[in-house]
């Protein structure tokens, strides 16, 4: 079975929620019209990446800080209130699969926790699951809370059977297991890491695994920024290239088969056999002839884990 793969990795418009998501339905139209059957948005993408955590000291100008969490949260997806529902709408109207990462607002309890979320959205527009991240990464602490286990799994798609971990997630090694015994095809990393340990870490994956991986980071310089962003000049050199990108899809074999797309703004299309996957794991299974289930084991908690229940009965 081949799959047609499009990694967009043009820059968001940052802080801004439906600018965003406008350009992703003109990308959306692009990418479905040139064939593809399975498109990849990168980590946090809608409205995007919190760079500016890297660039404040900590602790430091609390009330910068401040007003731009309040951006970012006033344009985060709630996913309770169909937040997302004209990218639905986009995939089933040309039978697409969508992976896009989002900062998702949980308005259900606390009405202000972000968590950063990746969605699988199918070709009938249906959303078939969400994974917050596990443990967000030094200064991303500051804006996200820890998700739960809900959404590590791998999903049934006409693209192939998909399984994700944001960015840094790659490193823990009993999510990985979680999702290859999934009968996991494809490894998908939306991510903030475009440096070449991370591209390395992508192909031990691939072959670990013995599973296609596509992995992305967000093309964007300085000059993407909004003029509407706080502090934008002091924080942004226009020329500077931000994060480089690079999009890239990995055979089960370890090797690069497209990409990585540097310093590029734009999609990066790739064709897959999904069936190599499967080939490629007759001589290495993690999870069957080279597992060793009388020696280890493990067991992952996937229950909704709620702040609270309320009884009113």
């Amino acid at each position: 079975m081949n799959t047609n793969i499009a990694i967009i990795q043009k820059p968001p418009v940052l802080l801004q929620r439906e600018e965003t998501i406008e350009q992703m339905l003109l990308s959306i139209d692009e990418a479905a019209n040139n064939g593809a059957n399975l498109l990849v948005f990168p980590e946090a993408y809608i409205p995007g990446y919190p760079t500016w955590v890297w660039r404040l000291v900590p602790g430091g100008d609390m009330a910068l800080s401040s007003d731009i969490h309040a951006r970012l949260r006033a344009n985060a997806v709630d996913l309770a209130h169909a937040g997302l529902q004209s990218l639905q709408d986009s995939a089933a109207k040309h039978a697409v699969t969508l992976v896009v990462g989002i900062h998702e607002l949980d308005t259900r309890y606390s009405g202000t926790t972000l968590f950063n979320t990746v969605v699988v959205i199918g070709p009938d527009g249906t959303l078939l699951n969400r994974h917050r991240k596990l443990m967000p990464t030094n200064p991303e602490r500051m804006v996200w809370g820890m998700g739960d286990a809900t959404g590590l799994r791998v999903v049934d798609t006409p693209a192939g059977r998909l399984g994700n971990l944001i960015c840094w997630e790659c490193y823990m090694p009993l999510a990985r297991y979680a999702l290859y015994a999934q009968d996991l095809e494809i490894f998908i990393n939306p991510t903030w890491d475009a440096s070449d340990i991370g591209l390395a870490t992508l192909r031990h994956i691939a072959k670990e695994g013995g599973c296609w991986v596509i992995g992305t980071a967000t093309a964007i310089q300085g000059r993407d920024i909004p003029a509407t962003f706080p502090d934008r000049d002091r924080l942004f050199s226009p020329e500077e290239w931000i994060n480089p990108g690079n999009a890239t899809v990995i055979a089960p074999s370890g090797e690069v088969t497209a990409g990585p797309l540097h310093r590029e703004k734009g999609i990066l299309y790739a064709e897959i056999d999904v069936e190599v996957a499967r080939r490629a794991r007759r001589t290495l299974d993690v999870c069957g002839h080279y597992a060793r289930p009388d020696i280890f084991s493990l067991s992952v908690d996937r229950k909704p884990l709620p702040p609270l229940v309320f009884s009113d009965k």
